[in-house]
């Protein structure tokens, strides 16, 4: 159960929070809802045996790295988020470019939704609380609107370092989002024919062959990587350990810090949130500050803040709670 000082200094019981009060469950998101539902709808092609090719199946394990964990855990969340290192710019950007391609919304829109989820977080004014319930906080507050989140708004009081940035700014205000996100399935498509052909394949099989890894480079690892990232959201708010008093509900959850190469040692993110390690102890694996270490040893990262070592921790007992 919740910590009774905690939750008392939050106004929080153990209870279900309500809703967001900006939210409105009447008006679905189409644009998110309809994307959604269509990557899913495509991901399950992967079923089919003509899909099937190792080819595929291996680009597709390769970018739920590539894309989901230097992407978003690193450029979208670590990086712009929470400025826990500096890069040069155009190494910056190509992290933005990856995390762009995961289909997880703009930079900006991305930084200020999270940055508001740190403010609140799990109490009522969170975006993605799952004390709401589990399949509010991994996926449906994403589907309804809540004028809290409405672009202008949010990007004023959370983004605004974001969009200083030219090419951040033209990514809300040109066709060069949607742009990067076609560009991507052509990519992967011309990259599995031309393996085929390379390899002696007929046109029909080269084609074969593009489709499958466009299916599994682009659509299943765009599935897999969000429900990863929905887990940190979700489950990493419900189960595991807490052994920082951080007046919520967020835990280090061995199973999401697994899947997510260190993102779900989450306690430790929210006590210590602008560390650019989420890992503290040795046995608390971390590959995305593993790549930070190597950039920096390459000297393509600088001002890496590194974990608080003076934060009191709670008894262990206490941590091991729900």
């Amino acid at each position: 159960m919740r910590d009774d000082t905690a939750a008392s200094r939050l106004g929080l019981t153990s209870q279900r929070l309500p809703l967001p009060a900006a939210v409105d469950r009447t008006r679905i998101v189409w644009s998110y809802a309809i994307t959604v539902g269509l990557y899913h709808l495509v991901a399950l092609l992967a079923v089919l045996p003509w899909f099937f090719s190792w080819t595929g199946l291996v680009l597709g394990a390769l970018g739920i790295f590539v894309f989901g964990s230097l992407g978003i855990n690193l450029g979208y969340h670590r990086l712009l988020t929470h400025r826990g290192l500096v890069c040069p710019k155009w190494l910056e950007h190509g992290f933005a470019i990856l995390g762009i391609c995961c289909m997880q919304d703009t930079p900006a829109r991305w930084v200020a939704v999270h940055r508001r989820h740190h403010q609140f977080s799990d109490r009522q004014d969170d975006p993605h609380t799952p004390l709401v319930n589990f399949l509010w906080g991994h996926v449906g507050w994403m589907l309804v609107e809540n004028r809290d989140l409405a672009r202008l708004g949010i990007y004023d009081r959370y983004a605004k370092d974001i969009l200083r940035d030219p090419f951040y700014r033209r990514l809300e205000r040109s066709f060069l989002y949607p742009t990067i996100i076609i560009g991507s399935w052509a990519t992967f498509f011309l990259l599995g024919a031309a393996i085929g052909l390379i390899l002696g394949d007929e046109p029909p099989e080269a084609v074969q062959l593009g489709a499958s890894v466009l299916l599994w480079g682009v659509f299943v690892r765009t599935v897999a990587v969000w429900h990863i990232t929905w887990l940190v959201n979700s489950a990493a708010h419900l189960w595991g350990r807490r052994p920082y008093d951080t007046g919520d509900d967020s835990r280090n959850n061995w199973v999401v810090a697994l899947l997510s190469n260190g993102e779900g040692w989450h306690n430790n993110h929210h006590i210590d949130p602008r560390s650019a390690a989420h890992g503290r102890t040795k046995w608390q694996i971390d590959g995305v500050f593993a790549c930070i270490r190597a950039l920096e040893a390459l000297g393509l990262a600088t001002d890496v803040v590194r974990p608080n070592p003076n934060l009191p921790v709670r008894p262990a007992a206490e941590s091991r709670k729900r």
